[in-house]
């Protein structure tokens, strides 16, 4: 159609551009979304119904590609996370390892033990058999006899109050120790007392070890066992003097000795039995040597024909004839 001439059209006023009033607060990365598709749900419908039938496809497809975009993201939000743990746990394995195999051996260390202390305090570890070793003075069969209490007593249960009460009364007995064999044997070790020679109390004799204590009285003297002629009080010098010589000498030479007196820790002499020979010995020190040297000379001059040994000095001994 032609335009007459001189028509110009009507120009149009500018749109007025929104203010900065109008501009929409911030928002999150995921809210922006989420809005915008908020706004889209609430004001697709009115724009569907308002647009042309070939409008509305446009914007189908708009919403469509927005709704896989959101869909898209929420995605990769999900297989983010998923990285993340997964990172997570590939470097804590190692710890993780670690804390594992504390706990596992924490636990078979409790299990073993509690295992243990059961057993032992069963049946199955109870005493059925007692073994005495170093009796050689004691009656080793009285003792087990005594101990029969312990019998069917678990290992760990076993008392040794009782024990003690039932050995007290064994003087030879100088010590003892109590060792739990498993699974049923209770072995006692003894230790007994030497008797060292004969204490002469005016009535009888009492045989004595070298602290003093009693081990057997007889009213007749005991043979094999020389006489201690010294005060009785095991706590004298003489005492202590004349057991420590006794102690010191080969069982050869104490089983021939007849008396050993002793006034002061420094004057022991010994008497032999069947000679009569004596011996001064002096003090009690250097015992050993003197013993040694005591052996040279009964080697060298029997004491049949000997009246004194003086080995008072080991360095310097003497032998006096008869």
């Amino acid at each position: 159609m032609k335009r007459p001439g001189g028509f110009t059209p009507q120009q149009q006023p500018d749109e007025e551009k929104p203010s900065a009033a109008d501009d929409p607060a911030p928002v999150s990365f995921l809210g922006r979304f989420r809005g915008k598709e908020t706004e889209f749900d609430d004001a697709s419908a009115d724009r569907e119904n308002a647009r042309p039938d070939g409008e509305n496809d446009a914007v189908a497809d708009a919403h469509e590609t927005r709704t896989w975009s959101t869909w898209s993201l929420r995605r990769a939000i999900r297989e983010r996370k998923r990285v993340e743990r997964s990172e997570v746990r590939r470097f804590t394995a190692r710890q993780r390892r670690r804390r594992r195999n504390t706990w596992i051996s924490l636990g078979a260390i409790v299990a073993v033990a509690i295992g243990a202390v059961a057993t032992a305090y069963s049946p199955v570890m109870a005493v059925r058999e007692i073994t005495v070793e170093g009796a050689k003075l004691v009656n080793s069969d009285g003792i087990v006899t005594d101990l029969q209490s312990q019998i069917g007593t678990p290992l760990p249960l076993v008392d040794g109050r009782a024990i003690k009460a039932a050995l007290v009364k064994y003087p030879l007995i100088q010590s003892y120790t109590v060792e739990a064999v498993p699974p049923s044997t209770l072995i006692v070790r003894l230790v007994e007392r030497e008797p060292l020679g004969l204490v002469d109390s005016g009535t009888g004799f009492a045989l004595v070890d070298a602290a003093g204590v009693t081990l057997r009285t007889s009213e007749k003297r005991i043979d094999g066992f020389p006489v201690i002629d010294t005060v009785s009080d095991p706590e004298s010098r003489g005492f202590q003097a004349a057991v420590s010589v006794l102690r010191a000498l080969p069982e050869k030479i104490r089983s021939v000795v007849d008396t050993v007196s002793a006034s002061t820790r420094d004057d022991v002499v010994l008497v032999f039995a069947d000679s009569g020979a004596q011996v001064r010995w002096g003090s009690a020190e250097d015992s050993a040597l003197k013993a040694r040297a005591l052996t040279e000379l009964m080697s060298a001059y029997p004491p049949e024909g000997v009246a004194l040994y003086d080995v008072s000095s080991a360095e310097n001994v003497v032998v006096k004839p008869r």
